[in-house]
């Protein structure tokens, strides 16, 4: 028999409810460009609105040769503080600088650390693995040259939540592999799986704000099938996490990604890594951007900062 589902909390009700109402098309249903324009309008609608903070500066970081990814700083300070480098989330073909600001500030300003966004390259024009590419060079270029922007590059943590999370996770373990000194990783609701078959996957297929349908029209636009057993895909597939960065995930209950979540977290603890996880109850994947509505997201938030300062202060 089928166990049913767990209930959403009102306020998670309340979002779906206004996204049924509005009447706006599915993303899968639409071209990558369109998706990305109406994933900029509906991103922050329900987020908190934008903190002001003492510095919010827009940059390029260059990754690989020839390519400059748009990036923004932002800090709560003039100080030398330690960064985050925070890698957005949008199935590696949506989302960006604009989707993220209000995220990043409330991190910053939260955590008392600088927060580096940056606007990885994404699919279908820049398949798998660019976006890897992009976030191992810029956290490479950020160790090396953070310090001119008025960093504590002896003080990193990189972060990053849902394809966000999963590039924050591969990350970690390519600087691991290069000896690059990392405080934390800050996993929000990351994938870490190659063909979304857990079985969460199937209790929240439906319904429940990120839809199957969505992840195979993200994956079938990033990466081609035969590349998914890649761990630079899927890091649960990685052969060996020790030695990684301590971990701190924020999962969401009624996710179909919490199971790979739970999954990563649990090899991470058997490789001897630290592993902090709070699984809110109620919730969708996106959550932490829903402040407005959602008090869990505004939770998660503070956890989420607590964390970063604790490793970086």
């Amino acid at each position: 028999m089928t166990r049913p589902n767990p209930p959403l909390t009102p306020g998670m009700r309340e979002v779906l409810a206004r996204m049924a109402r509005s009447r706006r098309p599915a993303l899968h249903k639409v071209s990558p460009v369109e998706a990305r324009a109406l994933y900029v309008a509906g991103a922050e609608v329900l987020d908190l609105p934008r903190a002001p903070l003492a510095r919010v500066e827009d940059l390029l970081v260059p990754t690989v040769p020839g390519v400059h990814c748009p990036a923004r700083l932002y800090a709560p300070s003039h100080e030398r503080l330690p960064v985050l480098l925070y890698l957005h989330g949008g199935g590696f073909v949506i989302g960006g600088l604009e989707t993220h600001d209000s995220l990043c500030r409330q991190l910053a300003l939260r955590s008392g650390a600088a927060v580096l966004a940056l606007d990885y390259r994404l699919a279908p024009e820049h398949k798998f693995p660019a976006a890897v590419d992009d976030s191992c060079a810029a956290l490479g270029w950020l160790l090396r040259e953070g310090a001119s922007l008025g960093l504590d590059t002896r003080r990193v943590a990189i972060g990053g939540d849902s394809a966000g999370g999963t590039l924050a996770a591969v990350t970690a373990i390519h600087a691991r592999d290069v000896g690059w000194p990392l405080a934390l990783q800050l996993l929000i609701t990351p994938g870490t799986t190659a063909h979304a078959d857990t079985p969460s996957h199937l209790s929240f297929a439906t319904g429940h704000l990120l839809e199957a349908e969505m992840i195979g029209w993200f994956f079938d636009h990033y990466i081609d099938v035969a590349h998914r057993t890649d761990w630079r895909f899927a890091p649960l597939l990685a052969d060996d996490l020790e030695g990684v960065a301590p971990a701190c995930f924020s999962l969401a209950e009624c996710d179909p990604l919490v199971d790979e979540g739970l999954a990563y977290a649990d090899r991470l603890r058997l490789a001897g890594v630290p592993v902090e996880l709070e699984l809110f109850r109620g919730v969708t994947h996106d959550f932490i951007k829903l402040g407005r509505v959602v008090p869990e997201a505004l939770k998660a938030q503070s956890a989420l900062a607590a964390s970063l300062r604790a490793a970086l202060f």
